[in-house]
């Protein structure tokens, strides 16, 4: 944080999303809504897995996992990123800009991580049954939730090890709602084209990767329940395409972001919008939709919660 010391800039400006009074209003009741609906949606599952003793198994432990990044990918920009909408001056100190992007890398990179692991024990589960319990024992389950927060840090810390000693000097304007590397590297008053590439290679080439790993494994697992038509086939299926949807729709904004990130256009800001807010309200929709026993588990939750608050 010493970076600060070394600038005349203490605080960073919001440029926003629009300065239409219309759009802020749609886009507040819009967020508003999003936020409050992944923020229920994914408590609802962690209480759930939690609470639920069928659902004690892997899947559902780095599924409750995922839900609980998702909160933090929820809360990172959107509460403030509404609260600004309908303020002249949207400001953020040096420190919290600092901060939010600190958060924004450390959660991108342990979902990055939980979403292999999601990938690699659906491959456990329908390539290799037999031996599904020996290989995803809980303390691999362990492994992989500690990997992905190891993985996290390092990605996030790396990046701001390069940073957080810019120079600013001004302007302190940034185009955007909320604070991340190509913004605020942009704004130092000094060479940075070194750091651009850097940047690049870090977020958006392991974002491409990641994303392509991914694809690629789960066509391996559908050519492989393909080849074995049971009564288990569809409900295979069925699982692995919501995970390939949550694959897609976490990976396109960020490989759109993050590979190109200092060519910025407005429909970045639109892509942040839905990362942030969308694709953690979709999530849970998505695998609640998809999963019969989790549906089953959930509305039995909050039939006990309905129970719970007419006692008290």
């Amino acid at each position: 944080m010493d970076g600060a010391n070394h600038s005349v800039v203490s605080e960073f400006v919001f440029l926003g999303l629009t300065n239409s009074w219309g759009i802020q209003l749609f886009l507040f009741v819009f967020s508003s809504m999003f936020y409050a609906a992944s923020i229920t949606g994914n408590s609802i599952i962690v209480f759930t897995v939690a609470s639920e003793t069928q659902l004690h198994s892997p899947m559902y432990f780095l599924l409750a996992n995922l839900s609980l990044i998702d909160l933090g990918v929820s809360s990172v920009t959107s509460p403030k990123m509404i609260y600004d909408l309908f303020r002249k001056r949207k400001v953020i100190s040096f420190r919290g800009c600092i901060t939010q992007i600190f958060f924004i890398h450390v959660i991108g990179g342990v979902e990055v991580v939980l979403l292999i692991a999601m990938a690699y024990d659906r491959y456990v589960a329908i390539c290799k049954p037999l031996h599904y319990l020996t290989i995803m024992r809980p303390r691999m389950c362990i492994f992989f939730l500690v990997a992905a927060w190891v993985v996290g840090l390092t990605h996030s810390l790396v990046q701001l090890a390069f940073v957080v000693k810019l120079p600013f000097c001004g302007p302190n304007e940034l185009d955007s709602f909320y604070c991340d590397l190509p913004q605020f590297i942009r704004l130092a008053c000094t060479d940075t084209y070194r750091l651009e590439l850097m940047v690049t290679a870090n977020s958006g080439f392991i974002s491409v990767g990641s994303f392509f790993i991914l694809i690629i494994s789960y066509v391996v697992i559908i050519l492989t329940v393909h080849k074995h038509s049971s009564a288990g086939s569809s409900k295979a299926l069925s699982t692995l395409s919501a995970h390939i949807t949550v694959v897609v729709l976490f990976f396109g904004p960020l490989i759109f972001i993050y590979v190109q990130p200092f060519s910025s256009t407005h429909l970045d800001k639109f892509l942040a919008i839905f990362d942030a807010l969308v694709t953690p309200f979709l999530n849970p929709v998505i695998y609640t939709l998809r999963n019969q026993e989790m549906k089953v588990a959930m509305r039995k939750v909050c039939r006990q919660l309905v129970s719970y608050g007419k006692i008290s």
